[in-house]
């Protein structure tokens, strides 16, 4: 019996490897979640930009300066890079633009697999929606500095005229309303922001169905998303879901776009938007350590502020724009 699954099992695997249907072990790095070119791009001087894998098999070799930032300013990136060359017409950009939870994990794990390929290499700067991800980096002699350079704030997506008549996030507790919530595991969004006010309100156990996942269905009502900014405005227009957490600038973005959604706005006590920060700093040892500071010196200028502004995005004080230690 052990010699004849032995050879049946040889036998599949040739046959896969004839076919094409190469079996690759599991990748040590961090996996990009499938259709996310968007997120993955990469500037060239001249103006050409790639995308995908495109873009990932060329961005550690081209790029004179890569960021890795909080996946919710990917629609902003192609106003603030420009506005970047602009002023440092010699640099290409490689952008990468996912949930920061995901990014570290990458960081930690020195690169990225995407559609069975992997892809080495670090950033020259990293941004997340919340300070610890920072600490985190300096705990393990990879970051020092960092700075505050915008802001956001939590609504509540709804379909357009608001037919569940969601009036705040009380009405997340009702039976007949289904969500479409950041996951917990990644999404700085939740992790640091959301899962505090549905904990507030009495809510999360009723949301999560006690789990921690992604892609996932955590109770009839709710769904745990891979990537929130795109996902939960398609399970709104498509009537999967009726509301979910995500920033006032992800639903001008999505109404720019043509999607029928608009945002229940949140006092600020659930909101948070006295507490929601975007925090970023250079990686130490950075390859491309001088474009690094000039792209963190660009953040402080009018044309940076004006390029996220465009999009929703709350502009952060002087004071919290100059670099200082991680505490």
């Amino acid at each position: 019996m052990m010699k004849t699954a032995r050879w049946v099992g040889a036998a599949v695997l040739a046959a896969a490897i004839i076919a094409g249907n190469v079996v690759h072990a599991e990748s040590k790095y961090a996996s990009v979640p499938p259709k996310k070119d968007d997120d993955l791009k990469l500037y060239y001087t001249d103006g050409r930009i790639l995308k995908g894998q495109a873009a990932m098999a060329r961005m550690q070799g081209d790029a004179g300066l890569i960021l890795w930032l909080a996946g919710n300013q990917f629609f902003a990136m192609d106003d603030v890079v420009h506005a970047f060359q602009k002023a440092h017409p010699g640099a290409s950009v490689g952008v990468i633009t996912l949930p920061p939870g995901l990014l570290l994990t990458a960081i930690q794990k020195g690169g990225w697999t995407y559609g069975g390929k992997d892809y080495p290499g670090r950033p020259d700067v990293y941004a997340s929606v919340n300070l610890g991800h920072l600490k985190k980096l300096k705990a393990a002699g990879m970051m020092k500095e960092h700075a505050i350079y915008m802001h956001n704030e939590l609504v509540l997506m709804v379909a357009k005229g608001n037919p569940k008549k969601i009036r705040g996030v009380a009405d997340i507790g009702r039976d007949d309303v289904r969500t479409s919530m950041p996951n917990p595991e990644s999404e700085g969004i939740m992790v640091f922001y959301g899962r505090k006010v549905l904990e507030r309100h009495g809510l999360w156990d009723k949301v999560s169905g006690g789990k921690k996942c992604r892609s996932c269905q955590t109770t009839p009502n709710n769904w745990f998303t891979s990537v929130h900014h795109r996902e939960t405005p398609e399970r709104i227009t498509d009537g999967r879901s009726d509301t979910g957490f995500v920033w006032v600038t992800e639903t001008i973005r999505a109404q720019r776009l043509g999607s029928p959604v608009e945002a229940v706005k949140l006092p600020p006590e659930d909101s948070l938007r006295d507490e929601v920060a975007y925090a970023i700093g250079p990686l130490s040892n950075s390859p491309h350590a001088q474009a690094a500071s000039q792209y963190l010196a660009f953040l402080r200028t009018p044309e940076a502020a004006a390029a996220y502004a465009k999009h929703g995005f709350v502009n952060a004080s002087p004071q919290e724009l100059e670099l200082k230690p991680i505490p």
